[in-house]
């Protein structure tokens, strides 16, 4: 009897082998196979940036019983949805978020094509780093002001251009990384292992949808279709009797908060089993996913807990991201928290 292996799970290197069926054939296969151990058992920890604790074991927990079909807490691969937060989840947003980084190098440029745009209140708030300014108010009137003057009047392919040569500009202020660079490598392996047990994973964030369309699936492995955002109308034209759509400000959906169950139900049409989020701005998110599922659920909270790797924040965050009434929700719905200084080996994507 004869096996024949071309660049087959059997093969190494794409080389052609064949294992006759003698004493000898047999003795080489098994050599083969002790080689490979090794790697199989490295290959088994699917958090490698995780230290051993209470987090870590939650969420492998959660995901071998869901996806083990003689458990009575299986769910099917179509009903496998998990939601991600993406600012203080899946990547830094401390002093700012990446978006607001963005929306400052585009307003510059505007003003300096138009100078009568400096003397707006908010213009001169958000070149002068007030900040806070920007975000008084429940739906951050001053920050959607300097939304519109920098994403309304464009075609989507004109943004999606502007926002691309925005990212290989970017350097964050502290870590001079880059937009990648600024991810969080426990979170990267955590989006890997539940896809690799056929988990669908999405973004549901207050970040603008058509932003993080521009790199998501770069980034994160995550298609355009499976992310969820603060979004505006978008309108179809022709010009010059070619299909574009313009981006307005008009009908603006708020993806935070309450509006993120909403925005999962509008735009994913299913109940997530599983959410991961890192402020008050995700509670309801964990709530939904959590409370009175028909199938087993797993919510969690990133804490920022590491001022030396990263930041420190929960009630007093930089600019976004506080965290208060979730954290103290957390133990009433069984959530995982996790403390990135105690349970994260590495912080951020390729740092370490």
């Amino acid at each position: 009897m004869t096996y024949t292996s071309t660049g087959s799970p059997g093969s190494i290197g794409g080389a052609t082998r064949s294992y006759m069926g003698s004493d000898d054939g047999m003795k080489t296969l098994a050599t083969l196979l002790l080689l490979l151990i090794p790697s199989l058992v490295l290959a088994e920890d699917p958090l490698p940036s995780w230290n051993e604790g209470p987090a870590k074991q939650s969420i492998i927990d959660f995901v071998e019983k869901v996806t083990d079909k003689n458990s009575d807490s299986y769910v099917p691969i179509y009903d496998r949805v998990a939601v991600f937060d993406n600012d203080g989840t899946l990547w830094c947003e401390a002093p700012l978020p990446m978006q607001v980084y963005y929306v400052l190098a585009e307003l510059k440029i505007k003003v300096a094509q138009d100078p009568t745009l400096a003397e707006k209140p908010m213009v001169k708030a958000a070149l002068a780093g007030d900040f806070e300014k920007l975000l008084q108010g429940t739906h951050y009137d001053g920050l959607v002001e300097i939304i519109g003057l920098t994403h309304a009047g464009m075609t989507t392919t004109e943004y999606d251009a502007a926002v691309k040569a925005w990212v290989k500009t970017f350097r964050h202020p502290r870590f001079d990384r880059t937009l990648a660079g600024m991810t969080y490598q426990p979170m990267q392996e955590l989006l890997r292992y539940l896809r690799a047990n056929d988990f669908q994973t999405f973004i549901v964030s207050g970040g603008g949808a058509d932003f993080m369309r521009v790199f998501a699936y770069r980034i994160y492995g995550i298609p355009t279709n499976q992310i969820v955002g603060t979004n505006t109308l978008t309108k179809f034209e022709l010009v010059d009797g070619k299909p574009v759509l313009m981006k307005t400000m008009e009908h603006m959906f708020v993806d935070d908060k309450a509006g993120k169950p909403v925005g999962i139900h509008q735009f994913i049409g299913r109940r997530p089993i599983a959410a991961f989020g890192n402020s008050d701005g995700d509670q309801q998110m964990l709530e939904y996913t959590t409370i009175d599922n028909p199938y087993p659920s797993f919510g969690l909270l990133v804490h920022h807990t590491d001022a030396k790797r990263a930041y420190a924040y929960d009630s007093h965050p930089p600019s976004s991201g506080k965290l208060v009434t979730a954290l103290e929700a957390a133990p009433k719905y069984g959530w995982t928290v996790v403390s990135m200084k105690d349970d994260w080996k590495t912080i951020f994507f390729g740092s370490e």
